[in-house]
């Protein structure tokens, strides 16, 4: 029997984005025959597409980690694109693989589901139970339909295994530098590097720093997913994948400093928009479940900023 038809086969949405590739490039990747078309080979909005490739591909399971990603500036200037894209790929993924009988689904949401008042930390059962944060609210409301959508699977047929991970911020490998789409770990490390290179004294911070943030390095997320693939009925129906920990903003900009060895000082500027003042995971469901992140933020950014300055140099 030749390897392929040794291993699961698994279609792995959004496999070129920074999600995917840490996906791809993790160990356990080697367990899986794992499917990964680009947007030119499959468009995910494209329902009938969608669902077409599932059925001809027939995998054993479907990691969804696609969607159209971004920070606050991102999601402030195109929330119609935030909305419409993502409902248009969670459903065209989740409903596509029901339709095929694929058996086992993994669909990965975001803590901007989360209300914007709801007190910390953050637990799987306070979905729904108040308005969302204004500046992301668009891409929130497209996660939400897709968990729900995966519940109502699963409720109307019990034996599909279609649940749903929440995992916190990410950063890591492969992540987006650029400045008007990145999210804050490496948007500072960019800024950082650039302030080191130019022989600036000053780095801005966006509002006052305290805002306090959970990030997670994306190599850790990829292991919590192969291990869920690998033991989805174990798996609760809805669950954080988190730290359990957080850090202010400042706590972040001193950190990537310290990586990238830049000495200079940081200005506030207190007219620019922060989001949610904390956003902290509950994880008790994570660690019943028996797993914990590995990479501290030390490790974290120091990797992160060499595939920054690998990114440069090529």
């Amino acid at each position: 029997m030749s390897d392929a038809a040794q291993r699961g086969r698994m279609l792995l949405t959004g496999g070129r984005g920074m999600v995917g590739r840490n996906i791809r490039e993790h160990a356990r990747a080697a367990e899986w025959e794992i499917l990964a078309p680009s947007s030119a080979e499959l468009d995910l909005t494209d329902s009938a597409a969608t669902a077409d490739y599932i059925a001809e591909q027939n995998p054993d399971i479907v990691v969804h980690a696609a969607g159209r990603v971004g920070g606050i500036q991102a999601n402030m200037a195109n929330p119609v694109a935030f909305l419409d894209d993502n409902t248009a790929i969670g459903r065209s993924v989740i409903m596509g693989a029901r339709a095929a009988g694929v058996p086992r689904l993994l669909n990965l949401a975001s803590t901007c589901i989360y209300p914007r008042e709801a007190p910390n930390p953050l637990s799987e059962e306070m979905v729904l139970t108040g308005p969302l944060e204004p500046t992301n609210e668009g891409y929130a409301l497209a996660k939400i339909m897709a968990l729900r959508l995966c519940q109502y699977i699963r409720a109307e047929t019990p034996e599909m295994q279609y649940k749903t991970l929440i995992p916190c911020n990410l950063y890591g490998r492969h992540d987006s530098f650029d400045a008007a789409s990145s999210h804050m770990v490496p948007a500072v490390i960019a800024k950082i590097h650039a302030a080191r290179e130019a022989g600036s004294e000053t780095v801005d911070i966006w509002g006052d720093g305290t805002a306090r943030r959970e990030f997670m390095y994306a190599g850790d997320l990829a292991d919590a997913v192969l291990r869920a693939a690998a033991d989805s009925k174990g798996l609760p129906d809805l669950m954080n994948v988190g730290v359990g920990a957080d850090h202010s903003v400042n706590d972040y900009y001193a950190a990537a400093a310290e990586v990238i060895g830049w000495t200079g000082s940081f200005a506030h500027d207190l007219s620019k928009p922060v989001g949610m003042k904390r956003k902290l995971c509950d994880t008790a469901r994570q660690a019943d479940w028996g797993w914990a992140p590995q990479t501290d933020l030390r490790a974290g950014m120091t990797a992160t900023y060499q595939f920054y300055l690998e990114r440069l140099s090529t």
